[in-house]
């Protein structure tokens, strides 16, 4: 059996769709490592693999903006390999996985000179969706209106430059990193543009298994239809938008559950009786029961959404939520909202066409089918194993995903 390295950044978008595919690998009797910050190494250690963490934290850029988010990979590539190369020198990995934002697993493998693969855990990015830091225009102008950020990028991509083997790391896109090998976690059906793509990109489906389900959580004693509401914990939703969920949900369902996240449900004062408050659900628990799913459109969310047929009202918060969004109503799977125009009102039009139009409910099952046929972790630990073969053989992969 293989060893194989993961190597990420530590945010849940990019983590947990990657936990399933180590708990096969390791399943199968393969040697798992998974390079993280504390954060995740709990999980990790429960999906079967080593953990290694890294030195020091990787914070968010500030501003949240893609020129930012450049610099700050470039220089966490400069202060990670070090550290990082140690490690895997010491693993002797036979296969490096990375995320597609994770320069410095990229530059670990060519530095280590073994096969390396890419996960992308949102879209894969094209002429139909530009990565947002593609050498661009619009890249040019914020660095223009942000010298201080182009020039620390400048001074790390330099010293990356001058101190490892980065042949093939794009110039400016350091969040679309690619390999011979590109595991992407959605279905082609939902990848906009997926023809466009060469045979290195394998749509395998979305990789959910790795929330944990909480037993005390009683899901079999809510009253159908379950309508469900979360966004997640990396944007502040507030009290506002819940509540206008909340409300605008409760004439339409028999339970409404509200996950809060980071606010504290009392904050959105007395609630209709049939409404269930908590800062944090089961998600993939709640989701086996529900009929309608209000959420900000990460793509772990949607996937689990899609993965149990059910239809979306998307209200994007940032990031690349606006594009899933976006991909959802297109397919007919669901609605969007602006947050914006978010108001009780708004959201019961919304949610009630969804409930009652059957379009909606057809279209996510067609999105369900699809995800089910990609093959989700199974899939992917198959194409790892099949690029290590044919690597140790000095070809490279060639069946299109």
């Amino acid at each position: 059996m293989s060893t194989v390295a993961f190597l990420n950044i530590g945010m849940h978008g990019y983590v947990n769709p990657t936990l399933p595919v180590v708990a096969e690998l390791v399943r199968r009797g393969h040697s798992v490592s998974y390079h993280t910050t504390p954060a995740f190494a709990a999980q990790v250690e429960a999906a079967g693999a080593r953990v290694h963490l890294y030195p020091g934290d990787l914070p968010l850029p500030d501003p949240p903006i893609p020129l930012a988010m450049v610099a700050g990979l470039a220089r966490a590539a400069v202060d990670l390999l070090p550290a990082v190369l140690t490690d895997l020198r010491a693993d002797r990995p036979d296969l490096v996985v990375h995320g597609a934002a994770c320069p410095w697993g990229a530059v670990a493998a060519r530095e280590l000179g073994v096969p390396a693969a890419a996960t992308f855990t949102t879209f894969a990015f094209n002429r139909q969706i530009p990565s947002p830091a593609r050498a661009s225009r619009e890249l040019l102008w914020s660095a223009a209106a942000h010298p201080g950020i182009a020039r620390s990028y400048a001074r790390s991509r330099w010293a990356l430059h001058r101190r490892y083997a980065v042949g093939g790391l794009p110039v400016t896109d350091l969040m679309d990193v690619r390999e011979p090998l590109n595991l992407v976690f959605t279905s082609r059906s939902f990848q906009p543009g997926a023809d466009a793509f060469d045979p290195s990109f394998r749509f395998v489906g979305a990789s959910v298994g790795s929330r944990l389900p909480d037993p005390a959580f009683a899901a079999d004693r809510l009253t159908d239809p379950v309508l469900y509401a979360s966004l997640g914990t990396v944007f502040d939703a507030g009290p506002r938008l819940l509540r206008a969920f909340a409300t605008g949900l409760a004439p339409l369902g028999g339970t409404v559950v509200v996950s809060t996240g980071n606010t504290d449900p009392a904050d959105l004062g007395t609630l209709p009786d049939n409404v269930l408050a908590r800062r944090s659900v089961p998600q993939l628990q709640v989701l086996e029961r529900a009929a309608l799913f209000v959420t900000h459109g990460g793509m772990n969310s949607v996937n689990e959404a899609l993965l149990a047929g059910v239809p979306a009202l998307v209200v994007p918060q940032g990031a690349d939520q606006p594009l899933v969004a976006r991909r959802v109503a297109e397919l007919g799977a669901g609605l969007v909202l602006d947050t914006a125009d978010v108001t009780p009102g708004t959201v019961h039009a919304l949610a009630r066409r969804l409930l009652d139009e059957p379009g909606f409910g057809a279209a996510a099952a067609a999105q369900r089918a699809a995800q089910e046929e990609a093959g989700g972790p199974g899939r992917a630990v198959d194409e790892l194993e099949r690029y290590l073969a044919l690597t140790g053989a000095g070809t490279s992969p060639g069946r299109e995903g």
